[in-house]
């Protein structure tokens, strides 16, 4: 009888852990509305002139998690700054990434450092320089070189000194 007992009550804790599972997982993958991201602007300042851009900062772990995941369109002058606590090596995916993306990796002093140009829709392959960045400056693919902005250029933003 008490076999019987602790079976049953193994099945209905089994059950019910199973049913919770679903919601594990899609708190887990909760997409953040891009809205409740901080907004700012920054320029890269290049031979060609000053580009301005509108930016959405990921400026914590579970904005940086995210990024431009999902998003199927950025216009010309749109973008997502990462910002690190402090400066270090980092490399980047396009895991759940719809749209091509220049990605451009920026030191502590507001210069660019790496370009990796029109990096392709959900790519798993990570890039990134070896050197330390404080940001990372993603901007729609080919809107780089289709600005003139190189590596070198510098950055304008209250991030960088």
């Amino acid at each position: 009888m008490l076999t019987m007992m602790m079976s049953s009550l193994r099945g209905v804790a089994l059950a019910l852990l199973m049913s919770m599972l679903p919601l594990a997982v899609a708190q887990s993958e909760q997409i953040l509305d891009l809205a409740s991201f901080p907004r700012g602007t920054l320029r890269v300042e290049s031979a060609r002139g000053p580009h301005q851009f509108e930016v959405w900062i990921a400026d914590d772990e579970n904005r940086q998690r995210q990024g431009l995941m999902y998003v199927r369109d950025l216009p010309a002058n749109q973008g997502m700054l990462f910002i690190n606590p402090e400066p270090r090596p980092s490399s980047f995916w396009m895991k759940n990434t719809y749209i091509a993306l220049d990605m451009l990796f920026i030191d502590a002093r507001g210069r660019i450092v790496a370009i990796y140009p029109e990096r392709k829709p959900l790519s798993l392959t990570p890039v990134g320089p070896d050197t330390p960045v404080l940001g990372i400056l993603e901007l729609r693919g080919g809107e780089a070189a289709a600005r003139g902005i190189r590596r070198g250029d510098r950055v304008v933003h209250p991030a960088f000194r």
